[in-house]
């Protein structure tokens, strides 16, 4: 074991100065599941490490032996750990992969960017009827079928998103749908003629469903950030619906803004 990592027997300084709180609503098992799942998350606990024991941990913390199986059994759900009988609980986080950069500044480019240097998995293309939800953003009757695919994108084999994409029959139809897991959908838009040149977005946050959990390799009510986005043509007519879910550690969104004064009051735009 690296000598620079923390033993069963010597739990680290950094440990030791964190303390969880039973009078606070967040149980203790959900308390130290935070607090370790950060230390991975900042590098503290590498890749490969063998987090301090059980009894350890139980010390530590001064809470019972039942409480640090659960809060372990929560990071090996939530993908970080793996829980090997003899051997400890070792970390299977990478916390050097790269953060995946979005901007705000530049939001047509950057999303140019980001399909070039990241990887893609299609999971899967379908004909599917219009959500009410869906038809609205793209101005079409509800009901009426549209295209929508899955995708999840990795960076360094690490997937940072599950993204949902609904696009128009007519749009749809001018491309190979399995053109999806190699070609950035921006290129296959212009490709077909459909120039996005505006978009119309709202960030908000969610938890992790299933299905969202189970391709982004999380536990089921992860919180995540999710964006929607309608890209716009020339016209100003909606061309996609496309709909992220990203992994808050592995992704951010940079906006630079400017204070310019506006009818006697101070707007930051």
């Amino acid at each position: 074991m690296d000598a620079t990592l923390p033993t069963s027997h010597e739990p680290s300084s950094e440990l030791k100065a964190t303390m969880v709180d039973a009078r606070l609503p967040t149980p203790l098992y959900h308390q130290l599941f935070l607090v370790l799942r950060e230390r991975i998350r900042s590098g503290a606990f590498p890749l490969g490490a063998v987090l301090p024991g059980e009894q350890d941990l139980t010390h530590v913390f001064n809470v019972s032996r039942i409480t640090v199986k659960r809060a372990l059994n929560e990071l090996a759900s939530a993908g970080m750990v793996s829980r090997h009988r003899g051997r400890g609980t070792v970390v299977t986080y990478n916390a050097t992969v790269p953060v995946v950069k979005g901007s705000f500044d530049n939001l047509m480019e950057a999303l140019k960017v980001m399909g070039l240097s990241t990887e893609v998995e299609l999971i899967n293309v379908a004909q599917v009827a219009a959500t009410a939800e869906i038809a609205e953003l793209l101005g079409l009757p509800s009901g009426v079928p549209v295209q929508r695919a899955e995708r999840i994108r990795k960076l360094e084999g690490e997937p940072f998103s599950y993204i949902v994409t609904h696009l128009p029959i007519d749009i749809a139809s001018t491309f190979d749908p399995d053109s999806l897991g190699h070609t950035p959908m921006l290129d296959l838009l212009e490709r077909a003629g459909f120039v996005a040149v505006s978009a119309e977005q709202w960030i908000t946050a969610c938890s992790a469903e299933p299905a969202t959990a189970q391709a982004l390799k999380i536990a089921t009510g992860s919180p995540l950030l999710k964006i929607v986005r309608v890209m716009k043509d020339s016209k100003s007519a909606p061309i996609e619906v496309v709909q992220g879910f990203y992994r808050p550690e592995r992704f951010q969104y940079h906006m630079n803004l400017t204070r310019q004064r506006k009818g006697g009051r101070d707007e930051w735009r």
